[in-house]
Order: structure tokens, then C-alpha cells, then sequence
């Protein structure tokens, strides 16, 4: 009797899974504007959970069941369990990095592919020498020796997702709109409870919650995410301007940025050409800040940036630093114009000045540093 009440248990909790995934999937609340890669991995995760839902659902109702068959099902169907905890582990962690960073090292990738080299290769033993998990003569499934090892594995992974994230964090506030902690949070639990409750399957039900988690996560972060460029919208700026100036240092250093020459693309090479070019702008923007203050596209092609920092920040080498980035990318653009950008900045107390005070000090920079700009280029605008 208690065995027929786990297993309708199981029942439920996979097909409550595959629900959950299927509505977050059917209403495509892994689109996200401007961030096309993540939108992928999101949209292959949850596929995958789907799977991995009804394989979890199919090996319970082959567990224990007499036949060649139904020991082959459970065999394939537990190695695929196994294996996909850790890809979509790793998924997970990879669009985390990914979210927060706007790229992955090759550190990352290699600590990445070595776990599923490990993972892949005691998977593949284990058709020969059950030291993963084992099927019973009466197609029963048993944890091996080597379980644990997976177990860890996962929550490795965990641990270095929560780790990059807090890291992340105390440099950049905004990360708030995406709380990892919360999401994982989840899978976490899971992986303790399924360990030291031996026969029960809450795992793929966790995936799906967490899914769920993230999904909203990034929704919300929309709200304050321009569509086109990806990076912050003037929402933010209000918001991040507030909560300065209420502390007791409400000083900040922020930049305004505007694109030499864009009227010019619009007008030589389309609008839909001009909108690629603010899309790049706007990458090469957020690949060289990183963490080191938020990308807000404030008005057509004016960004601003606010840096998290503004003791001893040099904003004559930050300009540098980002103009040098801008003629980086026209090396190896292939574009038929190049990008430039003129700058002004300022470091500003938010206790004694508001945001108009702000947009108009960084202005009047900016300006003045692209008449500097148009005394030996050519005005197109």
C-alpha cells in the first residue's frame, strides 16, 4: 500500500512538472528582447525538463516490472535522469554567468566540459559495471557506490552559481530584478530531500518550479530592460538615483554618451541598420562596464552610465577605456561606417541635485566633447 501511494505520488509531481513547463513554454515566457542567446538556452532547458518529467514517469512504472524490456526502458531512462541533471545544472549556471557577465570565459567552459566528461564517461561504465545505480534482477532501481558523486557534482554547481552571484552582487545592486538565490533555491532542497529519502522522485517537479522562478525573474527585469538594446531603461536610472540618495554618501560618477554621425547611418544605410548599430553600441558598452557600474539607454542614441563606484574613479581614463573599445569593434566589425561616440561626465551628490540636475551636468559635457569631435570630422548631423 505504501509503495502504490509513493508511486501515485510520483504520478502527480512529474505531471504537475511537465504542467508547469509546458505553460511557460506554450506562453513564451522565455522570450526575452535583445537577449537572443539566452532566450535559446532558456527555451532548450525547458524542453529538456519536459523530458526529462515523462522519462521520470515512464522508468517509475517500469520499476519493478518483470521483462527484458521494461529493464532496457529503466536502464536508458535513469542514465538520461542522471545525465540530465547535470546539463541543465550546468544550463543553468552557464545563462547565470551569461546574464550577469554578457559572456563566458573559457575558464567556465572548460570547468563545464570537465564535469560532463566525468559525469558521461562513470554513465558509460555503468552499462558495464553498476557503479552509478543498478537494476535488480526484479528491474528494481538501486543507487551505487557512485551516486554520491553525482550528488556533490550537483551541488557544486549550486554553490558556484550562488557564489558568482553574490560576487556579482556587491558590485552590481541591479542584479536584484534576478535573485538567484531564490530560483536555485529549489533544486537545492530537492537534491537534499530525493538524497536522504530513499525512493521517492521530487527532483523534476523542482526543475519546473525553478523554471518558473527564473522565468518571472526575467519578465520583471524587462520592466526596467530597453527591447531593443538589452541594456537598462530610464526606469532604472530614477531607481538607482533614489536609493543613492538615501545614503549618507549619495555620490555618484555617471557619463552620457552619444553616437557621432547616427542620423547619418539612418539615413545612408535604413533605420533597421541604425537599430543594429545602437544594439552593438550598446553591447560594447556593457562588455567593457561589466560590473563595474549599469548601461541605461536613455533617450534614441544617448546612453548613460552609472558607475558603482565614484571615490577615485578617473573618469578621463574611463572615457579612454571606452572609446578604446569603440575602435575595437570597428577593426573587426566588416560594418561599411564606424562607431564613435562622444562622452561627458561628472561625479555628482544625489542628495543636493535630482535627476534633472544629473542628465543636464552630463549633457553639456557630452556636447561640448562632440563639437571637439566635429572641429576634424565632417557634421552629419
Amino acid at each position: 500500500m505504501i509503495l502504490a501511494v509513493n508511486l501515485q505520488s510520483i504520478y502527480v509531481t512529474d505531471l504537475v512538472g511537465v504542467s508547469i513547463l509546458l505553460i511557460i513554454l506554450l506562453t513564451k515566457g522565455w522570450r526575452l528582447p535583445a537577449r537572443k542567446e539566452e532566450s535559446r538556452i532558456m527555451v532548450t532547458l525547458i524542453s529538456l525538463s519536459i523530458v526529462n518529467c515523462l522519462v521520470d514517469l515512464v522508468v517509475t512504472l517500469c520499476d519493478g516490472r518483470a521483462g527484458k524490456l521494461y529493464h532496457n526502458i529503466s536502464y536508458l531512462g535513469n542514465t538520461y535522469l542522471y545525465l540530465y541533471s547535470l546539463v541543465v545544472g550546468i544550463g543553468i549556471i552557464h545563462m547565470v554567468i551569461l546574464h550577469i557577465d554578457r559572456k563566458t570565459t573559457g575558464l567556465h567552459m572548460i570547468f563545464f566540459w570537465m564535469l560532463c566528461v566525468i559525469e558521461a564517461a562513470l554513465l558509460i561504465l555503468n552499462f558495464f559495471f553498476p557503479i552509478v545505480f543498478r537494476i535488480s534482477e526484479s528491474n528494481v532501481y538501486e543507487r551505487g557506490s557512485y551516486y554520491m558523486l553525482f550528488v556533490i557534482i550537483g551541488f557544486v554547481l549550486i554553490l558556484y552559481g550562488y557564489a558568482y552571484y553574490l560576487l556579482a552582487k556587491l558590485q552590481n545592486p541591479s542584479l536584484r530584478y534576478f535573485p538567484v538565490i531564490e530560483f536555485l533555491m529549489p533544486i537545492f532542497l530537492g537534491n537534499i530531500i530525493q538524497m536522504w529519502i530513499y525512493g521517492i522522485s521530487i527532483l523534476p517537479v523542482c526543475f519546473a518550479i525553478a523554471f518558473a522562478g527564473i522565468t518571472i525573474s526575467l519578465q520583471n527585469e524587462c520592466i526596467y530592460v530597453d527591447k531593443l538594446t538589452g541594456v537598462y531603461n530610464r526606469y532604472e536610472l530614477d531607481r538607482v538615483l533614489k536609493s543613492r540618495s538615501l545614503r549618507k554618501n549619495g555620490k555618484v560618477a555617471a557619463m552620457m554618451l552619444d553616437l557621432n554621425g547616427f542620423k547619418a547611418i539612418n539615413d545612408t544605410y535604413s533605420h533597421e541598420e541604425g537599430d543594429v548599430a545602437l544594439v552593438n553600441f550598446a553591447r560594447i558598452l556593457s562588455r567593457a562596464v561589466v560590473s563595474d557600474g549599469i548601461v541605461i539607454r536613455f533617450a534614441g542614441d544617448e546612453f548613460i552610465i552609472i558607475l558603482h563606484r565614484s571615490k577615485d574613479i578617473d573618469l578621463e581614463a574611463y572615457k579612454a577605456k571606452l572609446q578604446a573599445k569603440v575602435d575595437e569593434y570597428n577593426k573587426t566589425s566588416g560594418k561599411p561606417y564606424a562607431l564613435s561616440t562622444a562622452i561627458g561626465g561628472k561625479i555628482i551628490d544625489v542628495n543636493r541635485e535630482n535627476v534633472n540636475d544629473l542628465v543636464t551636468g552630463i549633457d553639456v559635457l557630452m556636447y561640448e566633447d562632440k563639437e571637439k569631435y566635429y572641429q576634424t570630422h565632417e557634421k552629419k548631423r
